[in-house]
């Protein structure tokens, strides 16, 4: 992009228009002193048709840098009929502002035909001078002309390039600020995910397993022990959620703490654990091989997905089996939980779906696949995890 001429907002912020009124009135009380000093001026028209082509040409500066053409036009004119009443210093410093003004605001294609036709017009003065008109005297007047016509122009040049470079510095500092803040915001968003699906993961196997007993104990006539023994599980179960609630905020709140360094992580070698205690259903253990070390994130994402696995089966097949099968392999990890076929929700113990959710974008924040729904006569959650290179 190429910066062309005045900003719009230049001239209609006050300060703008405030600015060319002064530099108008400045040239016109300067012109009209002149003209009382005889400064420079011919009185063959007399001072007062002077004032005139100078009114007119301070008038035409308040169009410099809204419409750098007419204001040139006027320029011409002023200048045209000042010398034919005689040359006057006021109305030629005008025009050459104004010319001045038109090669600095105007398109770039004006500020070529301002050169162009300034320096052919010299040019030819000059010829005509040395050549036709044989004398010094002639090539002084053309030089004194090449001075009000080529320098205003010239000089416009470096200037026009200067805030060219600025504006288009101006421009890249604000797309760098709109990225900056669009990466903010998207860091942030992506922040607010994770934490989400974390903080999901670390209480919905707690939270179901206690919805789930408080709705047995609800539902059945038990005796005092099997009631001790539910209030037991359920006991347990807050006890654990609020352990990992509060290891999960004092992560949060460790200004240097990344996404697994929270103290006491759970890992897949826990995994046999959490099937054995695995509540409202009969869960077991497959593995394949021996698992090797696994990157923190895959090992963090294998966990949880086994235990939203687990949960899930526990909330809408309760008392079916599950089983657990883990597949390592040098570039892969696959996690299969297969559990009996899907039944009603149990009473107030509904996921909302965020389960689904959460599994599918840890499988695929990895670069893995992931992949769950109807399998023969149950329900089949599987999830590839990378584990090779490139994986932290």
């Amino acid at each position: 992009m190429t910066w062309t001429g005045a900003e719009p907002a230049e001239w209609r912020h006050p300060t703008g228009r405030r600015r060319d009124l002064l530099l108008a009135l400045g040239y016109l009380v300067g012109g009209l002193v002149a003209l009382r000093l005889h400064m420079f001026n011919d009185d063959r028209g007399g001072a007062l048709a002077h004032v005139v082509p100078l009114a007119v040409g301070c008038a035409g500066l308040l169009l410099r840098r809204i419409a750098p053409i007419p204001a040139i036009a006027v320029g011409l004119g002023v200048l045209v009929a000042d010398l034919n009443l005689g040359p006057s210093l006021g109305t030629i410093l005008v025009f050459t502002q104004l010319l001045y003004d038109a090669a600095l605001y105007g398109r770039p294609w004006l500020l070529t035909w301002i050169l162009r036709v300034t320096i052919f017009a010299t040019a030819a003065g000059l010829v005509a001078a040395v050549v036709v008109w044989r004398s010094t005297w002639g090539v002084s007047v053309v030089l004194q002309l090449a001075l009000i016509l080529v320098g205003p122009p010239v000089t416009a040049v470096p200037v026009r390039r200067y805030r060219s470079r600025a504006h288009l510095e101006r421009e890249r500092a604000e797309q760098v600020a709109l990225l900056a803040e669009l990466d903010r915001r998207h860091a942030v968003a992506a922040e607010r995910t994770r934490m989400a699906r974390e903080l999901h993961d670390v209480i919905a196997n707690h939270l179901s397993a206690i919805a789930l007993h408080a709705t047995a104990a609800q539902s059945l006539d038990l005796d005092r022990a099997k009631l001790t023994e539910l209030l037991g599980v359920m006991r347990e179960n807050s006890v654990q959620g609020l352990r990992e609630m509060r290891q999960l905020v004092e992560f949060l709140r460790d200004p240097d703490g990344t996404p697994g360094e929270a103290a006491q992580r759970p890992r897949l070698s826990d995994v046999a654990a959490l099937v054995r205690t695995a509540p409202g259903v009969r869960a077991r253990l497959v593995e394949t091989g021996e698992l090797p070390e696994l990157p923190v994130a895959v090992d963090l994402a294998a966990y949880r997905i086994v235990q939203e696995s687990l949960t899930n089966a526990a909330r809408h097949a309760p008392g079916g089996t599950v089983a657990v099968t883990l597949d390592p392999s040098p570039e892969r990890l696959v996690v299969t939980v297969d559990s009996t076929a899907a039944a009603a929700p149990v009473n107030g113990a509904g996921g909302g779906g965020m389960g689904l959710v959460g599994m599918r974008e840890r499988a695929t924040l990895l670069g893995g696949e992931f992949a769950a729904g109807p399998h023969g006569d149950g329900w089949r959650v599987r999830a590839v995890l990378p584990t090779g290179k490139g994986v932290t």
